[in-house]
């Protein structure tokens, strides 16, 4: 994915000099359990998880230009729910400390436009779990139409299981909206 810019944001691919931020937002219990993944429990953990982000081109860094720190990351991935190639599903992080001041939704709307216009995406889906209220925000404030909820539908690290909240936004709805 190319680096995308924004008023407050750079979007970039990740890089190893990422490291020191990544663990220190990917550590909280307040992150990762909201999207369905363990807080990391070490850098050698997410470690791991940046040299996948490098290697599968499929996430950006979410950088704040203020201090250029790695507040988060944000990515178009294969969506297992369908198997159309045209079709990416959106997912997000942010750091707690950057929280509630329209970060994910400036980001969001910047990948949107890059998926529509640069990718060629006919669809881009998002979805999260009932209690992550933060996120069903962001997917609201985008435009995103909402689909209807996949019960008792996946499994998280912890073994709890949970619904999944489902949205689009087409091509055509992105141009409407935004175009």
């Amino acid at each position: 994915m190319k680096t995308i810019e924004t008023e407050r944001l750079i979007l970039r691919p990740f890089t190893e000099t990422d490291l020191d931020d990544l663990y220190e937002y990917a550590q909280s219990p307040n992150v990762g359990p909201n999207a369905g993944w363990k807080p990391h429990e070490s850098p050698d953990e997410s470690k791991a998880i940046l040299k996948d982000f490098m290697e599968n081109d499929e996430v950006l860094a979410i950088v704040w230009k203020e201090n250029n720190k790695v507040i988060g990351s944000i990515g178009l991935h294969n969506d297992v729910f369908r198997s159309i190639d045209n079709v990416k599903m959106m997912g997000y992080v942010l750091s707690e400390d950057y929280w509630g001041r329209g970060i994910t939704t400036e980001a969001a709307k910047a990948v949107l436009k890059y998926a529509f216009t640069d990718l060629g995406l006919y669809m881009v889906t998002i979805r999260h779990y009932p209690f992550n209220i933060r996120s069903k925000r962001v997917i609201e404030k985008c435009g995103f139409a909402y689909e209807g909820t996949l019960r008792y539908c996946a499994r998280i690290y912890n073994g709890n299981i949970y619904d999944v909240v489902c949205y689009s936004m087409t091509k055509e709805e992105w141009e409407k909206l935004y175009g």
